[in-house]
Parts: C-alpha cells; structure tokens; sequence
C-alpha cells in the first residue's frame, strides 16, 4: 500500500489527516507538551561532541522545534544531533517546512529523521530482514532561511522514494518499504560538524534527550507498550540522560464528551505507574531511574481554543464540532464508530452540555521521566 492509499479494513485514528490537523490548530497540546519537556532541559548535561535529542515520533514538528528553540537558549554554541523517527511522508514534509528558521538560528545543527522502528531509529540500523538502507546526506548550501527553505522544498522526490509505505498484513499499520535515514546540515559548517553527523553503520545512541509524547495506540497493554515503545528507547539513553514520556489520562472534560454518546468507553487503561512498573520488570536495570509516582509534577492540562464569550453565550456549531474533534481524536474512536454517531445531532448536544458546564474544553496528559545514572 502507498502513502496515498488507504485500506479502510484497517482504519486507524492516527492516519486521518483532517482529524488531526484540526486537533493541532485547535488545541494548545503541543505547546503544552513543550512546555513540560523544558522542565527537564536544566537538568540533562550534554557532553561533546554535541547535545543529543531523539523524538521518537516527531508528528509534524510542533513540538519538536519548539524544544529546539528553548534548547538554543539554553545552549547556543553547542552543537546539536537532532534524531527523529517518523512514518508519514506527509509529516515529514511538514516537518521540513518547520526547519529553515532552525538552521538559520543555530548553525551548528544535524537534523536526521528515519523512518525505521522504535528498535532500530536510535541508532539508525535496520533489522537483519529488512531491505537495504536508504540515505540521503544533504549539506544545505547559503546561509539564510530563504536558502534553506528553497533547498528543503526541493527534497519531495527524497520523501516520495524514501517514504513509502505499505499495509502489514496481520495488524494494517504502516510499514515501510524501505528503511530510510536523511540527514540535513549547514554546508558551510559542515567541518565543524564531522564528528556530529552520524557515520555510515550502526551509530551509539547515547542520547541525552529523548521525547516520547503520545508514540502508542492507547488501548495496547503495557506490555505491549513498554517491549516494542519504551524498553528499546530507554536502553538508548546516554549516561544521564532523561527520557519524558507523555500521554493521555481520560480524566477530563473532553473524556465526558466521549462518555455521553458511549458510556463505556475506556481507552486509557494503562496509567503511568503501570508503565513504569511494567518497564522495571522487562528492563530490570539498576541504572535507570524512574520519576513520575505523584502527580503534582506529572499531569498538566491543555485547552481548546476559544474566546470566553463564544462559551458564555451561544456556542457556535464550528466550536462544536472543533471540541467534538478533539474529544474523539484524544479518546482515538475510529471513524466508523463517529461517522454513525454523527447522522444526527446527539453528539452537538452533548458536547455543548460539557461545555456549557466547564466554560470550556480542556484535557488531562501525565508524564514521567526515564533517566540513565550518571
């Protein structure tokens, strides 16, 4: 199956474009996810020849490239290794779009995004079944954003060979077709950056930031979650490196909204502490810590956009249907449950109900953070 088809026995949540552009612009979690990253950035203590970050599921890069931003506050003569893992050719291409401004601010950056599995991205190797590795080195040439950004328009013909994909036949999900790595950096920093850019071969992971926000279908088990997400990014952790992890709790207004149309929904079934307990017995690693138990640090909420007066008074139909989107794209309902639900106007009802009685939409993440010993 190509990027472009669709396989509509195997619909997933994630794959829908429009659900998830709408979500993104209406609602404030990546800059709240941002936000929780930068509460770590203190305390991660990168050593030469860079600073080491993997996003193990960069989306479209809106959270992405604010953490880099905070990081160039942080440390702006420090080189970067900016490590992504990403499936969709079409985030990816949005990712891009993000990047120009990134090279233009901090020159001395190597940003490489794989399309390769949690085991292999770390370190940027494929499986032994896998085909031949593709890669792409681009040494962009100029020095302003204008430059880069023609330059990174003209890597389409790069994503379209490099990510492609088809259907796995036991569970639907993407997979590539071939294990794919591109990586992008100033050309006129390029000597100072030789010991930054990743070699040819396996690559030590050693990372001293890893974000792991929302990377997993909600309703696996923890088992499932910690053996193929969490176990093999926790092991790429360099010595004092901190992974955060994100992800939904239910416990929230917009979890209300999916309650009223199906009463029993319960996709949030594996809360932090799980995960973490989970991770302890399949790692048993005495140099990895875990921190996350209470929930004072922990949870943070996100809102959907909207003026006070457009809750107060008669909420229109687009801010309805923008916090119906968020409700059923957060509790991950496929869309033949909601395309049923919406041949008539129970869903408007209830969602102006719970918006009536918070004054708005607003939605409940956790966190907890993996760090390697020193």
């Amino acid at each position: 199956m190509t990027h472009h088809q669709t396989d509509t026995r195997n619909f997933r949540f994630y794959d829908n474009r429009e659900k998830y552009l709408l979500f993104v612009t209406t609602c404030s979690e990546k800059s709240a996810i941002a936000e929780r990253i930068s509460l770590e950035l203190d305390l991660i203590k990168p050593t030469p020849p860079a600073l080491r970050l993997f996003d193990a599921g960069m989306g479209d890069a809106s959270v992405l490239t604010r953490v880099m931003r905070d990081l160039h506050c942080r440390y702006p003569t420090i080189p970067f290794l900016m490590v992504t893992k990403e499936i969709s050719l079409e985030d990816v291409r949005l990712s891009l779009e993000k990047m120009a401004d990134r090279f233009f601010e901090h020159p001395q950056t190597v940003f490489v995004v794989t399309n390769m599995k949690y085991s292999e991205a770390p370190t940027l190797t494929p499986g032994k079944k896998a085909r031949p590795l593709k890669r792409w080195d681009i040494a962009l040439k100029g020095h302003t954003a204008h430059n880069f950004e023609k330059q990174l328009q003209e890597l389409q013909d790069v994503l379209a060979d490099g990510w492609a994909v088809e259907s796995s036949s036991v569970t639907g999900n993407p997979l590539y077709v071939n294990p794919s790595v591109l990586v992008i950096y100033r050309g006129d920093h390029q000597f100072a950056l030789a010991n930054v850019i990743p070699p040819e071969g396996p690559m030590r992971p050693d990372y001293d930031l890893i974000l792991c926000a929302q990377p997993y279908r909600a309703r696996s088990s923890a088992e499932k979650k910690v053996k193929y997400v969490l176990s093999p990014l926790a092991k790429a952790l360099g010595k004092g490196g901190r992974m955060v992890v994100i992800q939904s709790t239910g416990y929230d207004p917009g979890m209300e909204i999916v309650r009223h149309i199906w009463p029993d929904e319960n996709p949030f079934q594996t809360p932090r502490n799980d995960l973490i307990e989970t991770m302890k017995q399949q790692l048993n690693d005495d140099q990895l810590l875990y921190s996350g138990y209470t929930s004072e640090k922990s949870l943070f909420q996100y809102h959907l956009h909207t003026m006070p007066d457009m809750v107060e008074s008669n909420i229109g139909t687009s801010i309805l249907l923008a916090a119906w989107n968020a409700a059923v794209y957060v509790a991950q309902i496929e869309d033949e449950r909601v395309e049923k639900v919406m041949s008539s106007g129970r869903y408007l009802e209830a969602t102006r109900k719970v918006l009536k009685q918070h004054g708005g939409l607003w939605f409940l993440d956790e966190s907890f953070v993996v760090s390697r010993d020193r």
